[in-house]
C-alpha cells in the first residue's frame, strides 16, 4: 500500500466519524480547541496531526466506539509513518528518471537516438549489465543482482558513452574549481555578497566573520557547525548585524551562490499576521470619533471596519480585539514560549463621541483569548478559556507549538477605561536551538485603545437612518 493510500484511509475514517454529527467543521474545531482550517486539512488528507491527542478528542466528540478508536489509532500510525517515509527509488522500467540523475534530453544526446529509445524495455539494470559491471540493488526495484554481459537484444548504451558523460562532468567540475581559485586570488576590492547570492537571506542579516575568514575558508574548509580561526560563532537568536568592519572583503567561495552551511540564520522561522479590526461576537464594537453625529456615516459591515475607521480617524473605544495568526515557515516545529504586552504611551482618553456599531448583540460562543488590562502599570496577557453553549473551550497555554502545516490563531482582547493607550505585543519563539522575539503591531505602528467613560454614546437608528443618543 502506498503512502498516499495510508493517509487517504486515515482521512476517510475521520470524515466518516464527522458525518455522524450535525456539526460543521467550525463548531467541531472550537470544541477541540483548534483552527477550523487545520481540522479540514486533517479530514481532507492534506495533513496528518503529529500527536494522537486531538484525534482522540475528535473521536470522542463524534461518538466513536472502542473498536473504531482502535482502528483510528492504527490508521493514524500508518499515516504518520507514510508521511515520514522517503520517496521510493526509481524502478528499472521507469523512463521518468535514472539513477545517474540525467533527464530525457541528456539520455537522447548520450545515446544518439530518438527520445523513444529511452522509453523502451532497456532500463538502468540492462545498461549496467551491458558493460559487464556487476552491481546489486542499484536502481532495481526487486533487488536482483545482475552480473556479466547480456546478449545483443538486452544490451543498452555502450560503456564508452557512459564514461564520456563522466569525463564531461569531471571536466566541468575542474573548470568550476579553477574559476573559483582564480577569483579568490584577485586583490580585495571590498566586494560584498549580493542580495541574490543567498535567496534566503533577510535584509539586515549578515554573517559574523572577520576580514581574514574568506581566505581561510578557501584554503582549508571548515566542517559545518564549527567556526574557522578568527571567525565569531554563529548567532543562535534573531539575526543581528555583524560586528566586523564595514570594509571587510568578502571574496572567495563565501561570496558566490554557494554560501557556507554555517552562515547566519535568515530570520525567524515563523510568519504572522495581525487583524485589529475584530468585533466582539462579529457585531459589537465602539469607536471614538471626533465628529458630530451628522458627519459620521452609518456603521460599516465588519469586513469593511478597517476602511471605515481609517476614513473617520476613529480610535478603538474601550476595547481592542487583535487576532494574531501564527505559523511556521517550514515543517520544523516552532515553539511559542511567551506573549508579552508593551505599553509605549498613556495619555488622557481621546476627545469625541463614542459610536456603537450595533444595537446590542450576543452569542452562545465565547472564544478563548488572552485578556489584557491596559490600566495596570504592568499589563500581562492572561489566558482565558472560552465557552460554546455550555461546553468549555480550553485556554491556550504557552508554550504552544506551530508549524507550516499546523498554524494557530491567538486572540488578544485589550481593555481600558481611563487612558488613551498605545501598545504592542512581543511573541517569544524557540526552534532547533534558536530563540528570538517578534514584535506584533499595527503595520509598524502601536495599537491604540482609548477609554469611553463619560463620553456621549450614539447608536444608529436604522428606521430614521441617523445616529441617535443611546437611551439610558
Amino acid at each position: 500500500m502506498s503512502a498516499q493510500d495510508d493517509v487517504a484511509r486515515f482521512a476517510a475514517l475521520l470524515r466518516e466519524l464527522k458525518g455522524r454529527t450535525d456539526r460543521s467543521y467550525g463548531s467541531l474545531a472550537r470544541r477541540l480547541g483548534m483552527n477550523t482550517s487545520t481540522l479540514h486539512r486533517y479530514c481532507a488528507g492534506e495533513a496528518v496531526p503529529v500527536d494522537f491527542a486531538p484525534v482522540e478528542r475528535f473521536a470522542a466528540l463524534c461518538g466513536a466506539s472502542g473498536e473504531e478508536r482502535l482502528e483510528l489509532h492504527r490508521r493514524w500510525l500508518r499515516a504518520v509513518a507514510a508521511r515520514r517515509r522517503p520517496r521510493p527509488a526509481a524502478t528499472a522500467g521507469d523512463a521518468a528518471s535514472e539513477p545517474d540523475g540525467e533527464d530525457a534530453p541528456t539520455r537522447e544526446r548520450a545515446s544518439g537516438g530518438a527520445p523513444g529509445a529511452a522509453d523502451g524495455v532497456d532500463g538502468p539494470a540492462a545498461e549496467r549489465a551491458s558493460a559487464g559491471e556487476p552491481f546489486a540493488g542499484c536502481g532495481s526495484a526487486d533487488g536482483d543482482v545482475v552480473s556479466g554481459p547480456l546478449d545483443d537484444a538486452a544490451r543498452g548504451r555502450p560503456w564508452y558513452r557512459r564514461r564520456k558523460r563522466v569525463t564531461v562532468a569531471l571536466a566541468a567540475a575542474g573548470a568550476l574549481l579553477a574559476t573559483v581559485g582564480s577569483l579568490s586570488a584577485l586583490p580585495g576590492d571590498d566586494r560584498r555578497p549580493s542580495a541574490g547570492g543567498d535567496p534566503s537571506a533577510a535584509p539586515g542579516a549578515s554573517v559574523t566573520a572577520g576580514p581574514a575568514t574568506p581566505r581561510a575558508r578557501a584554503s582549508s574548509p571548515v566542517p559545518s557547525g564549527s567556526a574557522a580561526p578568527g571567525e565569531s560563532p554563529v548567532p543562535t537568536g534573531t539575526p543581528r548585524r555583524s560586528s566586523a568592519p564595514a570594509t571587510a572583503p568578502a571574496s572567495g567561495p563565501a561570496a558566490g551562490p554557494t554560501a557556507p552551511a554555517d552562515s547566519a540564520p535568515a530570520g525567524p522561522p515563523l510568519a504572522w499576521t495581525a487583524d485589529s479590526q475584530v468585533w466582539a461576537y462579529g457585531c459589537g464594537h465602539d469607536y471614538v470619533v471626533a465628529k458630530p453625529p451628522g458627519q459620521v456615516p452609518p456603521p460599516p459591515a465588519p469586513q469593511d471596519a478597517g476602511t471605515w475607521a481609517a476614513t473617520q480617524s476613529a480610535v478603538h473605544g474601550g476595547e481592542t480585539i487583535v487576532e494574531l495568526s501564527v505559523q511556521g515557515t517550514s515543517d520544523t516545529a516552532v515553539v511559542l514560549t511567551a506573549l508579552r504586552v508593551r505599553v509605549v504611551g498613556r495619555t488622557a482618553p481621546a476627545p469625541g463621541n463614542a459610536y456603537a456599531m450595533d444595537q446590542g448583540c450576543g452569542g452562545a460562543l465565547t472564544p478563548r483569548h488572552f485578556a489584557v488590562d491596559l490600566d495596570k502599570d504592568r499589563p500581562i496577557a492572561r489566558a482565558v478559556a472560552g465557552n460554546d453553549a455550555g461546553t468549555p473551550i480550553p485556554a491556550v497555554r504557552l508554550p504552544y507549538r506551530v508549524s507550516a502545516a499546523d498554524p494557530e490563531v491567538l486572540r488578544v482582547t485589550a481593555r481600558t477605561g481611563t487612558c488613551d493607550c498605545r501598545w504592542y505585543l512581543e511573541l517569544d519563539w524557540s526552534s532547533r536551538g534558536r530563540t528570538g522575539t517578534v514584535r506584533v503591531d499595527d503595520h509598524g505602528r502601536p495599537f491604540r485603545t482609548s477609554g469611553i467613560e463619560g463620553l456621549p454614546r450614539y447608536t444608529y437608528d436604522t428606521s430614521a437612518r441617523r445616529w441617535a443618543p443611546q437611551a439610558g
